[in-house]
């Protein structure tokens, strides 16, 4: 049988980098990080261009993981688009899901007839999910630099929101748990006291993990001064979450836009002081994320709170009272938007009002804009700091690909 001829540009044409090997200089070589790399956190290809030691310039290679939301959405009714918006970003998806569902609400004009009791459910949950993200991005992000021990507590506590939340819908990861008009199922018996004990259980936690790796000598010689992303170049690569407020900008969604009953729940927005370093740095990024871990534990309190006293659940409450048998919003555009953990994630949808299924749907990945700007903070780095930048990051490849 005759054998496969390869062509000779075959891995060129496959896979083409930025930089041909005539652009690059006698003492600099390209060095491929990824698809298959943990530091990439997902299947990701960094085409460095290094000096020795030191990093030229870095040019990120996605499309390894298309998941093809958008022209899914685009082929469906609204509600059954639902699970497809879990698996952009599987580590928060009920963040996801409540900024897709707020959307489809507003175009239907119902936001202002779901229950009370509904949207503290929903935020409760979505604050156990921003938790559970907040945990796996610290937590991996220790073990790209070298330390494991905050991996393996994160993720032991981590099991436990996991728990709740399958507790609650029956998944660990996929929920489909926030519907439009209301939620699949009211939270089980026994919920809130077992979720009030898991929070008393996990604030010493927070205050160990927070001697063990934001004080942590060797943690602070590997971040502070490294990837310094200033204000003004945030904003201009539309850089949100996390990254922005570690930068120094006090911008959160929940309070700028004020949506669900964020409102009435009191939390502060942790910003980057520059306390082991400047601005913006590595270290500011992480600081920022362990201290959003305290105000979701502060609004889960709230939460619990509210859902145990005036909003307890009663016989006669349904949480699909308001979920609308039939999904057809009028001629309209809308883009909505919500503070994900990593950052704003927004939905634009366009409704040609005979159709129940959207003419258009476009999702505003976070994660996109957020990797967006590694090229900027990168150049003149050492590799090994490359890894903590690109750690800081926190990305998720199925938003990113959507």
């Amino acid at each position: 049988m005759p054998q496969y001829q390869y062509h000779k540009d075959h891995l060129l044409k496959s896979e083409p980098n930025k930089y041909t090997e005539e652009e690059i200089k006698s003492d600099e070589m390209i060095l491929s990080v990824g698809p298959q790399h943990p530091s990439t956190h997902g299947v990701m290809r960094l085409e460095v261009i290094t000096d020795g030691e030191i990093v030229k310039d870095v040019v990120p290679h996605l499309g390894f993981l298309h998941r093809c939301f958008e022209k899914h959405a685009e082929s469906m009714p609204y509600n059954q688009t639902i699970p497809f918006v879990d698996r952009m970003d599987y580590l928060a998806a009920m963040n996801s899901e409540h900024a897709y569902v707020m959307g489809v609400e507003r175009m239907l004009g119902i936001e202002k007839d779901i229950s009370p009791r509904v949207e503290f459910i929903r935020v409760l949950v979505a604050e156990l999910n921003r938790l559970a993200s907040h945990f796996l991005a610290i937590g991996t992000y220790g073990m790209d630099i070298g330390a494991y021990t905050p991996f393996l507590w994160l993720m032991r506590d981590r099991e436990h929101i996991l728990r709740l939340l399958e507790w609650t819908c029956g998944a660990r990861m996929l929920y489909n748990y926030i519907w439009v008009g209301g939620l699949f199922y009211d939270l089980p018996v026994g919920f809130e006291e077992r979720c009030k004990e898991f929070i008393d259980y996990l604030k010493p936690k927070l205050d160990e993990l927070y001697r063990l790796i934001i004080e942590n000598k060797i943690f602070v010689e590997r971040t502070a001064n490294i990837g310094v992303l200033p204000m003004d170049l945030a904003i201009n690569y539309g850089v949100s979450g996390p990254i922005l407020r570690a930068s120094g900008l006090k911008y959160d969604l929940r309070r700028v836009d004020a949506y669900s009953v964020y409102p009435e729940l009191e939390f502060d927005i942790p910003i980057g002081r520059g306390e082991m370093g400047t601005v913006g740095d590595c270290w500011d990024r992480n600081y920022v994320r362990v201290k959003e871990c305290d105000e979701s534990i502060r609004i889960i309190e709230q939460c619990l709170e509210r859902l145990q006293s005036d909003l307890k659940r009663t016989r006669d409450f349904d949480p699909q009272a308001h979920v609308p048998k039939k999904i057809r919003p009028k001629k309209q555009d809308l883009y909505v938007r919500a503070e994900n953990p990593k950052g704003e994630l927004g939905f634009f949808f366009r409704a040609d009002g005979r159709s129940d299924i959207p003419f258009r749907c476009k999702a505003r990945s976070c994660c996109f804009s957020n990797l967006s700007v590694l090229p900027e903070i990168s150049k003149g780095v050492m590799i090994a700091d490359l890894i903590a930048i690109v750690g800081s990051i926190d990305f998720v490849m199925g938003e990113v690909d959507r």
